[in-house]
């Protein structure tokens, strides 16, 4: 073994003791919603209520929104979602959007080359599940956990939170045309969540699944800085303490998101990627211009986040109130890109679903022969008709001061938002439903 991997098996038992004292070919146009084609679809998963009682979570928010889901809890992924449902008011059935949402990596590189680490496949993650106190579980049920391969002695946590939060306007309108009413809600959020220990640090999950039908993924990285690194030697590190004897190693956290769509309940999905361009003003025009465009991916793809640029997938067979084809927006949260590895140089990737591949690196699951990680499998070949999207999140971890003691949580991540899911905002009071499209105030 590795001497990293033993000093990081030894912080772990250290830890223990002191607790318990590039775009494919496709068609580009003007930008605009697309028709949904529908394509040859994969089997679609059972629904939410066949997972059993004690596997399924449900959660109606005031605001009339209700999320349905299927958990589990991975050997070496921790906690999986699976197929995930949202059902606005309104809205007759519940909408499929997800086949599966799960981490793929925490990728622990240091700055000094003295470690590297992959938390999730090489760092025994999943089995580090802490028990959580009910005062981090405000207002909620918490739901104990059989962890895969965990202490025979202790098989089961109590490590899976479920709870409800506000988290400030949903919106707000002054009818200043009309009634001069003032509509205003404030947003509902539900929350399911776990902690993992590996190392000195602690590891919060979080899956946040809000009433307008936006779904975040967070991680949160918190616990203690490794005393027995305040040994950088490269000159970079940050002086902690008194003076400047002790210096904290920098490090990044790339965290990685699989995600499978299964929106309206077919898994065959469209990508697509708007790209916007900015010309100065010509003529008598009073100001610049810009213009949209739309590129179909249709084939495995290494795309980067940039000004002017994001992605959509796009139901292959389902349709809003208007006609317009339903999708979902990918909205990818601050990053610092960690160019030191192949597979964290890009933002996201779009793959074809292969059941073996669900880690972004040091993926196990595969034959030999098969490329470990998800660079390698994003090479532009691949014709998507299944398409799984992976996220990648950097933080890069130059440590100060108020680190210590503990550290505060620092929260990396992104979400996607709905796109035409619903013909109006789901949260729409009822004196503004008629308002749908190109109206004028009433008379």
């Amino acid at each position: 073994m590795p001497e990293h991997r033993i000093s990081r098996t030894r912080r772990r038992a250290a830890a223990a003791g002191l607790a318990a004292a590039a775009l494919a070919a496709g068609a580009t146009t003007a930008a605009g919603p697309a028709a949904a084609q529908p394509r040859a679809a994969a089997p679609a998963a059972p629904a939410a209520a066949d997972c059993g009682a004690a596997h399924r979570i449900e959660q109606k928010l005031t605001s009339g929104t209700t999320w349905r889901m299927c958990w589990r809890y991975d050997s070496m992924a921790g906690l999986v979602l699976e197929r995930i449902t949202y059902q606005p008011k309104g809205e007759p059935k519940p909408v499929k959007v997800l086949n599966s949402a799960r981490l793929a990596q925490i990728h622990v590189p240091y700055d000094d080359g003295s470690h590297e680490y992959d938390d999730l496949t090489g760092e025994n993650f999943a089995q580090g599940l802490m028990d959580l106190a009910p005062g981090e579980c405000p207002g909620g049920t918490i739901k104990t956990v059989k962890v895969p391969d965990g202490d025979p002695a202790h098989p089961n946590v109590k490590g899976l939170c479920t709870t409800t939060r506000s988290r400030g306007h949903a919106y707000r309108m002054q009818d200043v045309l009309s009634t001069n009413k003032l509509y205003q809600a404030q947003g509902k959020d539900f929350l399911v969540y776990t902690v993992n220990q590996v190392g000195w640090y602690e590891y919060i999950t979080e899956w946040r699944f809000q009433d307008d039908g936006t779904i975040g993924m967070n991680v949160g990285a918190t616990g203690s800085l490794s005393w027995d690194d305040y040994n950088a030697r490269d000159g970079r590190g940050w002086p902690l303490g008194k003076g400047a004897k002790d210096y904290a190693t920098s490090h990044s956290h790339n965290v990685f998101w699989r995600l499978d769509f299964g929106l309206d309940g077919s898994s065959a999905s469209k990508i697509e990627q708007y790209d916007s361009a900015v010309s100065p003003p010509a003529g008598r025009q009073e100001g610049p211009t810009t213009r949209t465009t739309r590129t179909e991916v249709t084939r495995e793809l290494a795309g980067d986040h940039k000004n002017y640029r994001w992605w959509r997938v796009v139901s292959a067979t389902g349709r809003n109130k208007d006609g317009h084809a339903r999708s979902y927006e990918i909205v990818p949260g601050p990053s610092t890109e960690y160019a030191g590895r192949s597979f964290t140089r890009h933002d996201l990737y779009v793959t074809q679903y292969d059941k073996c591949e669900l880690f972004a690196s040091n993926n196990p699951r595969c034959g030999q022969g098969h490329p470990t990680s998800v660079d390698k499998w994003a090479d532009g070949r691949t014709a998507l008709t299944h398409p799984v999207v992976w996220m990648n999140i950097g933080f890069h971890h130059i440590a100060r001061d108020e680190d210590q003691q503990p550290m505060p949580v620092h929260w990396q991540g992104f979400a996607i938002a709905p796109r035409d899911v619903t013909a109006m905002n789901p949260l729409t009071p009822r004196d503004l439903a008629w308002q749908n499209g190109h109206w004028k105030p009433r008379s």
